[in-house]
C-alpha cells in the first residue's frame, strides 16, 4: 500500500515521464479512480482450487499495456477495486497469454488501443471482459465524481484494503515446465519496497530511468514502485535502446536522471555504443554517466568484463549487483556504502534471513517479503519451503566473510552464487526461461524426434538457448537418396522461423546441434549436465561450471 499512500502525499509532484509527456501523482490518482469505477461491477471468477486463501476470493484482472499512464493507472485502479493485478508480457505469443488468462481466471483484461483486438480475441474463450484504458490525461472523462473528489475516493478505497490481501500474481517459469503464478500480498510488496528504499536511499529527489519489462518483479517493484513510494520520478522508455538511454542521460531534466536499473545485457549494449562513438560523443557520455548516483544490475549475473568496463567509464563506480526472485523479491545486494565485491550478490536486505543447506549447498531464505504461494498450486507451494519456513531458491551458494572485523560486523556475510540447482532454467538478458517448456514446443516439429534444451554462456545475454536434437529417421518407403537427405536435414534458420509462432523472441533457439540420438540412463532420462559438457566441452569443462560463470550465476528477479 506504500505506493497508494505516496500517490496521495505527493499529488502535485512529477511522477511519470514518458516520451516527453509528464504526469503528476494527481494524474495517476484521477485515472486510477476511473479504472476502479469501471471494474466495480465485475465479479470474481471462482478458481478450481481456492489457494492461496488470501487471494482466491478476490477478482483477478489481467493488464496488457505499454509503459505509461495507462499501465500505471490500470495497475493501481485494480488495487483500488480490491482486485489482484496480473501483468502480461507484451512480447509473449498468443499461446502463453491464453495460458495465463485461463490459469489466473481473470474476470477482466485492461489494455490499450494497440492491443485491443488481440486481447478481445484471446479473452473471449474464457469470458473475460476487455476494457480499454485511456492513455492521455486530456482525454479522460470523469465517470463517477469530479476531479476534485478523486483524492477522497482513493482514500476511502485504500481503507478497504488489508495487508494480507492478494495484490499481484506474477507468472514465472519453473522446473515443471509450465509457468506458475506467484501471489504477492500488499504486506510482501511493502516489505520489498521499504527494504530497497532503505538500502538504496531512494528519495523524492530521484529520477529513475526505467527500461525494463513490466511483467517481472524487477520492472514492477524495483524500478517503478520503489521510486513512486518515495515520491520520486520515473522516466519510462517504452523499449530499450542504448542510444536513447544515452540521450536521456544527457538531458538536463528536473529532476535529472539519478538512478539506472538494468540487466547485464543492457549495460553491455550501452558500453558497445560508447566504444564505437567518436571521441567528442565519448566525452559527452562520460560526463552524463557521472550524473548517476547509482547504477544497479540484476536479474542475471553480470560478467566481470562488463563490471570492469563500466567502472572505468564511470570513474571507479562499480555496478551494484543484487539478487532476487519472482517469489521473494530482492534478497541480497552489494551495499550502497561500503565495499562492492564483484562475483558476489552481496549481503541480505533488511528483514531477510538466509541460510545454506550444509548437505546440498542450496540457498534458503525467509522473511516478510516472500510470496504467499503459487496460484492454485498448494502442493508446489508446500514443496518449495522446508520445515522451518525457508523458501528453497534452487540456487547453490556459499558464504564469503568480509575482510576486517569492523566491516564484517556492520555488513555481515557476503554471498556468492555458484549456479542453478536445476539446469532447466536458462538466464537470458534478464529473462528466466524454462527449457522444458521450449522442449515441449520443439517436439511438435515434424523433423524432431527428441531434443534437449540447455543454456550456454553468452557475453551479452548471460545465456542463450541451445537445442541438442535428434531428427526423425527417413522412412524406408522412399528409396530416393535425395529425398531421404532432405528429410534428415534441419538448420537453425528453419527451426527459428517455425518456432516464432509459439515462442517469445527471447525464447528462440540461438544454437542447434544435431546428434544421432540423445544419451539416456537406465531410467530413460537425459543427464543434461553431462550432455551439455560433451556437446560444448570448451564452455563446460568436465570438472564443473565454466570459469566465466563459476563465481556468479543468479536467477531472474
Amino acid at each position: 500500500m506504500e505506493v497508494l499512500r505516496a500517490s496521495l502525499c505527493f499529488l502535485e509532484r512529477k511522477a511519470l515521464v514518458v516520451q516527453h509527456q509528464t504526469f503528476t501523482y494527481r494524474d495517476i490518482v484521477n485515472a486510477a479512480v476511473q479504472v476502479a469505477d469501471t471494474l466495480e461491477a465485475i465479479p470474481a471468477r471462482v478458481p478450481f482450487v481456492a489457494f492461496p486463501p488470501n487471494a482466491s476470493t478476490l477478482p483477478r484482472v489481467a493488464l496488457m499495456a505499454d509503459p505509461g499512464l495507462a499501465y500505471l493507472s490500470g495497475f493501481i485502479g485494480t488495487w483500488l477495486n480490491r482486485s489482484i493485478s496480473v501483468p502480461l508480457c507484451l512480447t509473449h505469443p498468443d499461446r502463453e497469454l491464453s495460458y495465463v488468462l485461463k490459469d489466473s481466471g481473470a474476470s477482466a483484461v485492461l489494455t490499450t488501443k494497440r492491443h485491443m483486438n488481440r486481447m478481445q480475441r484471446l479473452a473471449e474463450p474464457f469470458g473475460a471482459q476487455v476494457i480499454e484504458l485511456q492513455e492521455q490525461k486530456e482525454k479522460m472523462v470523469d465517470s463517477r465524481e469530479s476531479e476534485e473528489n478523486a483524492e477522497n475516493i482513493a482514500t476511502n478505497l485504500i481503507s478497504n484494503l488489508r495487508p494480507e490481501d492478494g495484490a499481484l500474481i506474477i507468472y514465472t517459469s519453473g522446473t515443471t515446465g509450465r509457468p506458475k503464478g506467484a501471489v504477492h500480498t500488499y504486506k510482501s510488496l511493502d516489505a520489498q519496497i521499504n527494504a530497497l528504499i532503505s538500502a538504496w536511499e531512494i528519495s523524492r529527489s530521484d529520477n529513475i530511468l526505467h527500461t525494463l519489462p513490466l511483467h517481472h518483479i524487477h520492472g514492477i517493484v524495483n524500478a517503478l514502485y520503489c521510486p513512486l513510494a518515495a515520491g520520486g520520478t520515473v522516466t519510462m522508455l517504452p523499449k530499450f535502446s542504448p542510444t536513447e538511454v544515452w540521450d536521456l542521460l544527457q538531458q538536463t531534466n528536473v529532476p535529472p536522471i539519478s538512478v539506472l536499473m538494468g540487466v547485464p545485457t543492457m549495460y553491455s549494449f550501452l558500453l558497445n555504443v560508447y566504444h564505437k562513438a567518436p571521441e567528442a560523443e565519448k566525452k559527452q557520455y562520460e560526463a552524463a554517466i557521472k550524473n548517476l548516483r547509482l547504477a544497479i544490475s540484476g536479474s542475471s549475473a553480470c560478467p566481470k568484463p562488463i563490471m570492469h568496463a563500466w567502472s572505468e567509464l564511470s570513474g571507479g563506480e562499480l555496478l551494484l549487483e543484487r539478487y532476487g526472485m519472482t517469489e521473494t523479491g530482492m534478497l541480497l545486494g552489494n551495499p550502497l556504502h561500503g565495499k562492492r565485491k564483484p562475483g558476489t550478490v552481496g549481503v541480505p536486505f533488511l528483514g531477510i534471513h538466509v541460510r545454506i543447506d550444509p548437505a546440498t549447498g542450496e540457498l534458503g531464505v525467509r522473511g516478510h517479503q516472500l510470496f504467499s504461494g503459487y496460484w492454485q498450486r498448494p502442493d508446489a507451494t508446500e514443496t518449495s519451503f522446508d520445515n522451518e519456513g525457508y523458501f528453497l531458491t534452487g540456487d547453490t551458494a556459499e558464504e564469503e566473510e568480509e575482510e576486517g572485523k569492523e566491516q564484517s560486523s556492520s555488513l555481515g556475510k557476503y554471498y556468492r552464487l555458484l549456479g542453478r540447482t536445476s539446469v532447466d532454467i536458462i538466464k537470458h538478458g534478464g529473462y528466466k526461461i524454462s527449457a522444458l517448456e521450449i522442449e515441449s514446443i520443439l517436439l511438435a516439429h515434424p523433423k524432431i524426434a527428441e531434443c534437449a534444451v540447455v543454456g550456454v554462456p553468452d557475453q551479452h545475454y548471460g545465456e542463450i538457448v541451445a537445442v541438442i536434437a535428434a531428427l526423425v529417421k527417413p522412412t524406408n518407403d522412399d528409396r530416393n537418396p535425395h529425398h531421404q537427405q532432405k528429410e534428415n536435414e534441419l538448420n537453425l534458420n528453419d527451426l527459428t522461423e517455425w518456432a516464432r509462432d509459439f515462442l517469445a523472441p527471447y525464447q528462440l533457439p540461438r544454437i542447434l546441434h544435431l546428434v544421432p540420438q540423445l544419451p539416456r540412463n537406465a531410467m530413460g532420462k537425459v543427464n543434461k549436465k553431462t550432455l551439455r559438457a560433451e556437446v560444448f566441452p570448451d564452455l563446460f569443462p568436465p570438472a564443473g561450471l565454466p570459469s566465466s560463470l563459476s563465481s556468479s550465476s543468479s536467477p531472474a528477479g
